[in-house]
């Protein structure tokens, strides 16, 4: 994103190299007051085998946050149907590890899914899945901060709202 906020491509890891502003998504899935997390696959270029929320990416270069939100949930997790409803924007900055920088304008998804909806990880992406209470979620984190992924810390503090 160009400091006048307009677009332009840049690939995924030199977005995270140059720490530029780039447009990415999240989003959270809540059923019975509990958010489905995701243990991310330990071969992922940054931040391997951290609980992050249920699904996060960044669309391909003219796709929509909500097409991308959609197609990564399949893509993932092999979730498709749920309906997602745009939940809010906000702006992030946070190390991930091995010199890279998640500098994020993110654009925030929810869904509300049957609690016996099926769930198929794709391995190359997610190693674990769970549903966990917000309360759980920021005990844990409390705890041991380490084993989550910066982003899903910040979303706890920000916007525990859509976890719950």
């Amino acid at each position: 994103m160009a400091a006048d906020g307009s677009l332009y491509p840049i690939g995924k890891m030199e977005a995270h190299r140059s720490g530029v502003l780039h447009v990415a998504v999240s989003i959270f899935l809540v059923s019975g007051g509990r958010l489905l997390i995701q243990r991310r696959a330990e071969g992922k270029y940054h931040c391997g085998g951290l609980w992050a929320n249920t699904c996060c990416s960044h669309p391909h270069w003219q796709e929509s946050p909500a097409d991308a939100a959609t197609r990564r949930l399949t893509e993932e997790l092999g979730i498709a149907g749920i309906p997602l409803t745009p939940a809010d924007e906000l702006v992030y900055r946070a190390d991930v590890g091995a010199g890279l920088v998640e500098h994020e304008h993110v654009h925030l998804f929810r869904g509300d899914p049957a609690p016996d909806m099926a769930i198929g990880p794709n391995p190359d992406e997610v190693m674990e899945v769970r549903w966990i209470s917000y309360g759980d979620l920021r005990d844990e984190i409390g705890r041991d901060p380490s084993r989550f992924a910066p982003w899903l810390r910040i979303y706890a503090e920000r916007r525990p709202d859509l976890m719950c």
